[in-house]
């Protein structure tokens, strides 16, 4: 099958990127996309929120895994990304799994070949499910933190943080900001 040329579904996507070599897939909108290779601090930054979010599970005793560049976030039916790394509650996932079930918390780290991207179809995509509570984009250059909440209420709220604690509840997480940027 070239995916270059077939329109695919989520399900179709996820068997089809399971037998690439090494690289990392996007579908959006029935469509393919190679993502870039990324730079080291994009990778130090990646990896420093994974393990912030991973220290900030432990400490809160929570049954969520962070998970850094490997899983899918099911959009719709024709559409799913592969955060920079995010929060799956609930049940463990089993080590095959390519999808996220309940991604609390997603995270992408800007760069400036997929920044609109990120900003303006990937955050509301991301914030139209039930489930994700928390988008975090981190600007390494500018060392600060996007930050989008959905609360209970469905209403969503926007800040920036620099430095300090943010606080991401649901799940209930506590995470120093300069942690974020590796």
């Amino acid at each position: 099958m070239d995916a270059a040329r077939k329109r695919m579904t989520v399900t179709e996507f996820l068997a089809w990127v399971d037998t690439q070599p090494k690289g990392k897939y996007e579908l959006w909108n029935g469509e393919v996309f190679a993502m870039g290779s990324d730079r080291a601090q994009h990778g130090r930054s990646k990896f420093a929120t994974s393990k912030a979010l991973e220290r900030a599970i432990l400490s809160a005793g929570l049954t969520c895994e962070a998970f850094v560049d490997c899983l899918q976030v099911r959009i719709n039916d024709t559409t799913s990304y592969e955060p920079d790394a995010l929060v799956n509650c609930g049940e463990r996932l089993p080590g095959e799994a390519l999808l996220a079930s309940n991604p609390v918390i997603v995270v992408e780290v800007l760069s400036p070949s997929t920044e609109r991207a990120d900003k303006i179809r990937k955050v509301p995509n991301y914030l139209s499910l039930p489930a994700v509570r928390h988008v975090l984009l981190i600007d390494t250059i500018e060392r600060c933190v996007q930050h989008f909440r959905r609360g209970d209420d469905g209403v969503i709220t926007f800040a920036f943080a620099s430095t300090g604690r943010m606080i991401l509840d649901p799940p209930g997480l506590t995470v120093e900001v300069d942690a974020l940027f590796g």
